[in-house]
């Protein structure tokens, strides 16, 4: 991967910047009762700079969305022509974990991430958009890595038979944390989560390149 540019830099840092200050008053005062301004000021930028970095202000909670996309889309291209893509993606959950991905984080501070979320109707309300967002996203990745049409019906049924394993592992794991603070006891529970509902998927998915 070619190295950024001084302007990509710069321009990467201060979203990055804009981002992690927003958070942090999120979480300190709640989402919904901090405005734009106040993020500004913490950031030391102008109002329109956050603007022209996140159009929307739940955006600066969500920024590593996109990230999360591409991780997926990788595991999906890269994956070994030998292994079936619901496995690329079960694998991909333990990869994840192994490496201590912030996405897979169960942790003091990812249940404050948490608690921001359920705080706030409009959080709720587009963790559920990303959510649905996710689904396309997956459907068109499965039905490119298999050569298939972006509209198979097979495609989207295993991205929301798997995204659907993939929340109730990670809500799961959090309510293990939130229970007995411990992380592994959390991470152990998330995969067993995924583990199973991936041998459910690839049972449904019998008989297509998905399996």
């Amino acid at each position: 991967m070619p190295t950024p540019d001084r302007r990509t830099r710069k321009r990467l840092a201060t979203r990055q910047n804009i981002s992690d200050a927003a958070t942090l008053l999120f979480i300190k005062r709640g989402f919904d009762q901090v405005t734009v301004d106040e993020i500004a000021a913490a950031a030391d930028v102008g109002r329109m700079t956050v603007f022209n970095h996140f159009p929307r202000k739940e955006d600066m909670f969500f920024d590593r969305d996109e990230e999360g996309r591409e991780v997926l889309r990788d595991a999906l291209r890269q994956r070994d022509p030998g292994v079936a893509p619901i496995e690329a993606l079960r694998l991909l959950a333990h990869r994840l974990v192994a490496e201590r991905n912030p996405a897979v984080e169960f942790s003091a501070r990812s249940q404050s991430f948490i608690e921001t979320v359920e705080d706030s109707e409009t959080l709720k309300a587009r963790a559920r958009a990303i959510r649905d967002e996710l689904a396309q996203v997956m459907t068109v990745a499965l039905a490119e890595c298999t050569g298939r049409d972006p509209t198979d019906p097979d495609a989207c049924l295993a991205a929301n038979l798997l995204l659907a394993t993939w929340t109730v592992a990670f809500l799961q794991a959090h309510r293990t944390f939130q229970q007995t603070r411990d992380s592994e006891k959390a991470k152990a529970a998330f995969l067993a989560i995924v583990d199973k509902g991936s041998i459910g998927v690839k049972a449904a998915m019998a008989g297509t390149p998905y399996a």
